[in-house]
Order: structure tokens, then C-alpha cells, then sequence
């Protein structure tokens, strides 16, 4: 995937929908599980040091699963590589759950089901399509037809873009 490096710093410093310190523990077996400040901004999550402002790294939450792991711990898989996980620990299961829902909204692919989704539900209560103003009515991007089936596990995060 390609970036603009200084936009996604700035992105990171963004208000978060979610932050907490957490334990993260990398793909790398082996791997230790080190306290990170975690930031849900958009659908990134960016990483950082506990003291540092410049993140270390972040997770593009497109085409990934999130799963819940041991009491109080989720991990974020992606469809191209599930042998890549990233683990965190949470203070509670409270705040685990918080986190797993959090992130399973952050997609790309979930905000888009929840507009096919309201729009439907707007059309069949008016008979109008409410983005008719806009002029998009038509255009096939917001059809169904490229969407898993209910049922299907639903994809979050995807891609590993490390900073510099």
C-alpha cells in the first residue's frame, strides 16, 4: 500500500476514537509483550511508546478479523497473511470488549454496509432514496453484490504499515 508518511503522523495525532495503554505483543514468534500506547483514529491503529509522541508503527483495519483471546486479550489477523497476528492484552474484559467492537466498526467495508444498510431502511420508510440529493443514487459502488454474506466472518484490518 502507498502513503504520504508525513499525512499518517499527522493522522496519528489526530483525536482518537479509542486510546489506552495496552500490552502488545507482535507477529514475531517469540515476541514479548510490551506496553504501548494504542490509538484508534479513523481505521488506523497507531502504536506507540509510552513516552514518545511519534508512533512506532500502525495497522491499516482494512481485511483483517479480530478475535477475542484469553480473558481480557484480543488478537488482529489479516486475510492475506493469518499467521500474522498482533495480540493485546486489556486491564479487563470490559475493556476488551470495548476494543473488539471499537475495532470491528473502524473498516472501510463495515461503514459501508451500515450506509447500504440505512439507506435501504430510508428508502423503504419514505419511498425516496436519500442519497438522491447527492447525486450518487446510481452508482454501483454501494451495491451488496461485492459484500460477504451475513453469516460470513466479518473482516476488520488488514495491512502492516510500519513508520519509519
Amino acid at each position: 500500500m502507498r502513503y504520504n508518511e508525513k499525512e499518517l503522523r499527522a493522522l496519528s495525532q489526530q483525536p482518537a476514537e479509542l486510546a489506552a495503554e495496552l500490552g502488545m505483543r507482535g507477529p514475531k514468534k517469540g515476541s514479548v509483550a510490551k506496553r504501548r500506547l494504542v490509538k484508534l483514529v479513523v481505521n488506523f491503529l497507531f502504536y506507540f511508546r509510552t513516552d514518545e509522541a511519534e508512533p512506532l508503527g500502525a495497522l491499516l483495519l482494512e481485511r483483517c478479523r479480530v478475535a477475542q483471546e484469553e480473558p481480557g486479550g484480543f488478537s488482529i489477523s489479516f486475510v492475506e497473511d493469518p499467521e500474522r497476528k498482533y495480540h493485546f492484552e486489556c486491564c479487563s474484559q470490559e475493556q476488551c470488549e470495548q476494543w473488539t467492537e471499537a475495532l470491528r466498526r473502524a473498516s472501510y467495508e463495515y461503514m459501508r454496509r451500515s450506509l447500504i444498510f440505512y439507506r435501504n431502511e430510508i428508502q423503504k420508510m419514505t419511498g425516496k432514496d436519500p442519497l438522491e440529493q447527492f447525486s450518487i443514487s446510481e452508482e454501483t459502488r454501494f451495491q451488496l453484490s461485492s459484500l460477504p454474506r451475513e453469516g460470513q466472518s466479518a473482516c476488520v484490518s488488514s495491512q502492516l504499515d510500519e513508520l519509519d
